[in-house]
């Protein structure tokens, strides 16, 4: 890039990489700074669900979650496939509002749900198997002409003396540029085990800090699930077993599984997302962080609305 770019993004995990390609495929000059490689982010670690979309009409998270899988669904995308799966919880008459919204979407008979739940219901959505996506979303946002760098920015007044609009995509990293003393790490056990013939997902309702999720994704599964607050990523063997234990009570198969990968991931954990801009000196910084868990389901409607936002003043817009 010859030309001084127009925006500069902040981070290239999900909503880095999917903002940065809103804004490039919009005409603008894009430059993507970041501390790690996508394949490195917090991104990379996601079990990525997509879905359901069980936030209330007005709610912001409802219509990017909605943008989102239109995206997904609009054409095929490297590592993005849509599966069958199951959504339970231990109480009965737990089926959440919205709910009955969802593809493929049927309540489960006594006889057909898992034994401890009182309530399961069957849907059809997108799982997202993350490393072949982020590297798939690099390509496009390189393809649309932004350039990538790994670089991270000292703060936000270093960022802007590199574009006039800046993108805040850094995830928790954003703590230390913006002092959001409301985002803080969500330490989440990430398992992953050769796929011994699994098609469906299972997901339970995370209504306590350890449930059972099952992302089958072709040779692999991802199993988790578990939410604390914590910034250790040290994987910790009580913690597998204990994960392996919840997912194998659902799926007997998974008791042989070979263990491939054990890692842990620090969600960017918020009361709601932050996509809101303010300027700063002669720039604009237009902040897209603090999704939690949902990063990958808030993925492209975030995009699409701190890409406008950017564009509404950058100077191609």
């Amino acid at each position: 890039m010859t030309a001084r770019p127009d925006v500069v993004v902040l981070g290239a995990g999900v909503s880095g990489l999917s903002t940065g390609i809103r804004l490039a495929e919009s005409g603008a000059r894009v430059l993507v700074r970041t501390a790690a490689p996508p394949a490195r982010t917090t991104s990379a670690l996601a079990s990525a669900l997509v879905g359901p979309n069980l936030s209330p009409p007005g709610d912001p998270q409802r219509a990017w979650t909605d943008e989102t899988l239109r995206v997904l669904g609009a054409e095929p995308m490297p590592g993005v496939t849509w599966r069958d799966g199951t959504l339970a919880a231990r109480p009965e008459g737990a089926t959440p509002p919205y709910a009955e919204q969802t593809p493929g979407f049927r309540q489960l008979d006594d006889d057909e749900r898992p034994a401890g739940f009182g309530t399961a219901f069957t849907v059809r959505l997108p799982l997202v198997d993350m490393p072949v996506y982020l590297a798939y979303l690099l390509e496009r946002l390189r393809a649309a002409g932004a350039e990538a760098g790994q670089e991270p920015v000292g703060s936000l007044d270093e960022a802007a003396t590199l574009a006039p609009v800046v993108v805040n995509c850094a995830g928790l990293a954003a703590r230390t540029l913006t002092g959001d003393t409301g985002l803080y790490p969500v330490r989440g056990p990430r398992i992953v085990v050769r796929n011994p013939g699994l098609e469906r997902f299972f997901m339970e309702a995370p209504m306590a800090p350890a449930w059972a999720s099952i992302f089958p994704h072709g040779d692999h599964v991802v199993l988790g699930g578990g939410q604390r607050r914590s910034d250790d990523t040290t994987p910790d063997s009580a913690e597998e077993a204990d994960v392996l234990a919840r997912c194998v009570a659902i799926e007997p198969a998974l008791a042989a599984a070979e263990v491939l990968e054990h890692t842990v991931g620090l969600r960017p954990g918020r009361v709601a997302p932050r996509v809101a801009a303010e300027p700063r000196g002669d720039a604009l910084v237009v902040h897209n962080y603090g999704h939690a868990g949902n990063g990958v389901m808030l993925s492209w409607g975030c995009a699409r609305a701190a890409a406008a936002l950017a564009l509404d003043a950058a100077p191609t817009a």
